[in-house]
């Protein structure tokens, strides 16, 4: 009977030990979620150690995280670290319940590294972002040791009880010490949290007193007949909450528009420009209708969408710093665009300045950029992948050399330049579907930005190419919508698309993945006529 009661005892120390770790690493946190609001919400813990593991995380990975998550990616990824977190504070609980020092010893090294993630980071300010990390930290271990120490009370009972206790803890004092642990920690976390989102109210305030002006050349009106009535066609003006988003941010930067500035400065540039945003407001403004797509794209993905834009034209802004083309004898050949969250991307200067509609955009979609699109200012280059151009919540523009320096993607084996590949997609029928027999019509979108859509072609099965039905071109920097009334016979099918660009380059059929400048291949759904 004694033994079962050590054994119990012993089960009973080790869970509650274990429970203490996990204790001590929640009042890490919040300790650490209330001091951040004294430094910056981008130095907590959980987003430094996670931005971190976005830096050194090998592009295929990330990729297959896009592919496979999709804008969760993120909440994914934090989900992981929380869990990690958790799974570690119990190993650490566990551990201290026999080497009490050792336990508190391992909750500090982790905040340490996560200080050392935090001030590692491209949107460090310095060794300060390292406290909300270590104070925390200081936090779990003196905890952790309190909680143990009541889990490992000295034996106070003689004879048998005193075996019976072996290892006698203090019952009472850990049941109040972890509760009120557990209170306080809850209550700390929760001021953080409200503090943090208190200190971007500046930046909320900003863009809804932000008032666009009438752009001085503004787009031509989208044609009627750029929109087809087909069921299952995406709308050809993407909304901004359907608009997709990648990025590496995993908090969304919430930036004061009235202390924002944009410097430009560099190789070739006669004069250093600094911009307020209010600067920007009043210049000559363009309007343009503008389709961007990412990278990540794979054949027949999502991540498309388009939208009517409202900013400064880029090259104007270039000239006046001074800065020539290298076709025309400039020193720079690359752009880096910095964004507030130490982004970097690198997009070659003579895209820019060759005449198209580069701008630093202020409004999608008539407002102002949504902060998750790069309030108060963003950069985009039509015909250019968005890793190479488009740079949300820029704030710094450094002319250079390609030779001189490598983009934050560049340095993890994406290409150097990207032009967006000629694509193409069926929206309709979707895989799988089971229409009916009859006449079918199969819809879709074309893409080959800066260069506009000629032709699309259709192929059931292994049958001949079909030419579609083209909707009117906005224009060569905007998809395309197209459709093909299929008359669908009953049993199982495959349908394929190919287009053909402006140029007359006809969509490859190589299949080749995202890595390193882009998906290509042919779009195909494989569906059952009833």
């Amino acid at each position: 009977m004694t033994t079962v009661r050590i054994t119990r005892t012993a089960l009973t120390r080790g869970t509650l030990a274990a429970l203490s770790g996990l204790l001590a690493g929640f009042a890490a946190l919040t300790v650490a979620e209330l001091v951040s609001a004294a430094v910056r919400p981008e130095a907590s813990p959980v987003t430094a150690v996670g931005g971190a593991a976005i830096d050194r995380t090998p592009a295929g990975v990330k990729d297959f995280a896009i592919r496979n998550f999709g804008e969760n990616d993120k909440l994914v990824l934090q989900l992981g670290i929380v869990v990690t977190l958790a799974l570690f504070a119990l190993a650490v609980g566990a551990l201290a319940l026999r080497y009490r020092r050792t336990g508190s010893a391992a909750v500090l090294a982790f905040g340490v590294v996560g200080a050392a993630s935090a001030v590692s980071r491209p949107d460090s300010t310095g060794v300060v972002d390292g406290l909300p990390s270590l104070v925390g930290a200081v936090a779990g271990a003196v905890l952790l040791y309190v909680l143990i120490g009541r889990l490992t009370r000295p034996r106070r009972i003689p004879g048998e009880e005193q075996e019976e206790s072996e290892g006698g803890w203090d019952r009472r004092g850990f049941l109040i010490a972890a509760t009120a642990a557990a209170a306080a920690s809850t209550v700390a976390g929760a001021v953080g949290r409200t503090l943090n989102g208190r200190s971007s109210q500046n930046a909320v305030a900003s863009r809804e007193g932000a008032r666009l002006p009438a752009p001085a050349s503004p787009a031509e009106p989208i044609p009627a007949g750029a929109q087809l009535r087909v069921p299952g066609l995406p709308p050809f003006t993407t909304p901004n909450n359907k608009f997709y988003r990648v990025d590496t941010a995993l908090v969304v930067p919430k930036v004061d528009a009235n202390t924002w500035r944009l410097r430009i400065h560099g190789k070739g540039v006669r004069r250093d420009l600094e911009f307020s945003y209010q600067d920007l407001l009043d210049r000559p403004l363009i309007e343009r209708e503008i389709t961007l797509c990412c990278v990540s794209n794979e054949v027949g993905g999502p991540y498309i969408g388009h939208a009517r834009w409202i900013g400064v034209r880029l090259s104007d802004l270039l000239k006046e710093a001074g800065v020539k083309p290298p076709s025309r004898g400039g020193k720079a050949d690359q752009i880096i665009a910095r964004s507030v969250d130490g982004m970097t991307l690198g997009t070659p200067v003579e895209d820019v300045m060759d005449g198209r509609d580069a701008m630093l955009a202020v409004g999608m979609n008539g407002e102002p950029l949504p902060f998750v699109h790069g309030f108060p200012v963003r950069m985009l280059v039509p015909g250019l992948y968005g890793y190479v151009s488009a740079c949300k919540w820029i704030e710094d523009i450094e002319l250079t050399t390609f030779d001189d320096y490598d983009a934050y993607w560049v340095k993890r084996k994406w290409a150097r330049k990207a032009p967006i590949k000629t694509q193409s997609r069926i929206d309709t029928p979707k895989p799988f579907g089971r229409p009916e027999a009859g006449t079918v019509m199969v819809a879709g979108v074309a893409w080959a930005q800066h260069r506009g859509i000629e032709k699309v072609e259709i192929r059931v099965d292994d049958g001949p190419w079909r030419p579609a039905q083209l909707a009117e071109q906005d224009t060569v920097d905007t998809w395309r919508q197209w459709s093909y009334p299929w008359k669908a016979t009953p049993g199982g099918h495959t349908l394929t698309v190919r287009a053909t660009d402006g140029t007359g380059e006809v969509q490859t059929e190589k299949r080749t993945k995202t890595v390193p400048d882009g998906a290509s291949g042919w779009h195909s759904v494989v569906v059952s006529v009833d």
